[in-house]
């Protein structure tokens, strides 16, 4: 499990490890890290041309550290001071191991091979100074590779957002822990590659954090496998209420995702069973109300049902069962917070895209799109459900507050495409039918949703001279089979 600590908690860490430490001890760990990292991104370290963008704080007295190892190393070592002060420890060093202090920051940098970006740290607010901006663009136009240390100046450390001029990395090296921006879009575009460097925080952070990302094993472990037992109520049976006239491909898409995610049985519920039964022949089709379809454990409701009358009749009726029910699309149109939080007798999942969570929270799609993680924490406690925002970053919370919000790490634009929202809610509600707790089933079903979309898009089992290139809905669903298979099997 990947795991996110606000700056805040970060820099309490620090204090009590430095506490037991040596003075410096711990910057000159950072430093260390930094340096092998920046390594690592060279061809080769003697003869290379860095230069080092230094800020007032600790963030730039690391690029000083690590400058200056760069420069033992046989590295020409150039530092630009962007703050009213610099680290006076880390400033000798540089200067003693070779580095140079430079007024003319475009000429360095026009000749760079790697920038370390250490003008502001954890605690920058509202982007980059003024007299930053200019550097901070020669360095992103440049040739050269450019590292951010522990975050991207210009982004919030604890939001994800960017309300300035920032500096978009490579590569990204943080130390001590995950930072939730650097996770979370739109910073998290901003950060590049991340690389972790261990510096003894581990013992001195809260046990729970503010923000986690499940890894294979992670999910593997959620997975329902069948037994030597199973049938297929102990699977999970799905009701499905989807589809219309005009969008049968609605039905016949989340049908797939819930049969590629392992539900014992589907119940479809609507308009469009010829067309699920000519693709998904051991669909059960109803053509009646919800309550009448027979046994299920679980409801997904509200793909392709359009904006008539009927629509909000079959959301109410689902809402009243007594299983968990995941609501999605035009399900999720002027959906009652109240009817959500005080009738529910079992959990519910909602899975907006940004529009559809604009229009439940009465903002604009660029708001949520801007603040993502206090979009999705606003929706889940609005509405007393767990809340999967579809987007760049899906992220999932749950109603109870304190508990970390998930965020889904394999998520690729090969997902924008009509139909995948369909595929994704009945892969999240055949998980919800087999016993997984709903912010579980959103987040292992975003997982395998995007590890789908990646072996579509690079023709994974689509044999020989296979490449890269656009993906459907219906492709991503005959992936699943394959997501799971890379999932499970490694620790089966």
């Amino acid at each position: 499990m990947r795991t996110a600590h606000r700056a805040e908690t970060v820099r309490a860490a620090e204090a009590e490890l430095k506490a037991r430490l040596p003075e410096g001890a711990l910057m000159q760990r950072a430093a260390a890290g930094l340096a092998a990292a920046c390594s690592g991104l060279l061809p080769r370290v003697y003869g290379a041309r860095v230069v080092l963008l230094v800020g007032s704080g600790d963030n730039g007295g690391d690029a000083l550290y690590a400058g200056a190892r760069l420069a033992r190393r046989g590295a020409g070592v150039t530092a630009v001071l962007l703050g009213a002060r610099a680290h006076e420890g880390g400033l000798a060093a540089l200067r003693a191991a070779g580095g140079r202090i430079t007024d003319d920051p475009f000429e360095a940098l026009a000749v760079a091979d790697l920038v370390l970006d250490g003008i502001t740290g954890i605690g920058g607010q509202g982007g980059l100074r003024p007299d930053a901006v200019p550097v901070a663009r020669a360095a992103r136009g440049s040739d050269a590779i450019v590292v951010a240390v522990d975050l991207p100046s210009g982004v919030d450390a604890d939001t994800g957002e960017v309300t300035g001029e920032a500096l978009r990395a490579d590569a990204t090296v943080t130390f001590g822990a995950y930072k939730p921006g650097l996770l979370v879009d739109p910073a998290r575009e901003y950060a590049g590659a991340l690389r972790l460097v261990d510096i003894g925080l581990g013992p001195h952070l809260p046990g729970v954090p503010e923000m986690e990302a499940l890894q294979h094993e992670d999910v593997a472990r959620l997975l329902p496998v069948p037994g030597a037992g199973s049938d297929k109520y102990r699977r999970g049976v799905l009701g499905v209420v989807a589809g219309s006239a005009r969008y049968p491909g609605a039905a016949v898409l989340a049908v797939a995702g819930a049969l590629r995610g392992g539900a014992g049985a589907v119940r479809y519920v609507g308009p469009a069973g010829d067309a699920v039964l000519a693709r998904h022949p051991e669909t059960l089709v109803h053509s009646g109300r919800p309550e009448k379809a027979g046994r299920v454990q679980a409801w997904v409701v509200g793909p392709g049902l359009g904006e008539g009358p009927g629509t909000a009749v079959a959301v109410a009726e689902v809402l009243a069962s007594d299983v968990p029910v995941l609501v999605d699309a035009d399900g999720l149109r002027g959906l009652d917070p109240a009817v959500v939080r005080a009738r529910r007798p079992a959990p519910t999942l909602l899975t907006p895209h940004a529009g559809e969570a604009a229009a439940l929270l009465g903002v604009s799609r660029e708001e949520v799109e801007a603040g993502r993680l206090a979009a999705v924490r606003e929706l889940a406690g609005r509405f007393g459900a767990t809340v999967l925002l579809k987007g760049s970053t899906t992220l999932v919370c749950g109603p109870e507050g304190g508990a970390p919000v998930r965020v889904n790490p394999t998520g690729t634009a090969w997902l924008a495409t009509a139909g995948s929202g369909d595929v994704l809610s009945g892969l999240a509600g055949s998980l919800l039918a087999a016993g997984l707790r709903a912010v579980d089933a959103g987040s292992a079903a975003a997982y395998l949703h995007g590890l789908a979309a990646r072996r579509a898009a690079v023709g994974v089992g689509a044999g020989a001279g296979a490449s890269a290139g656009p993906v459907t809905a219906g492709e991503v669903a005959e992936s699943l089979r394959g997501a799971w298979g890379d999932v499970v099997a490694p620790v089966s």
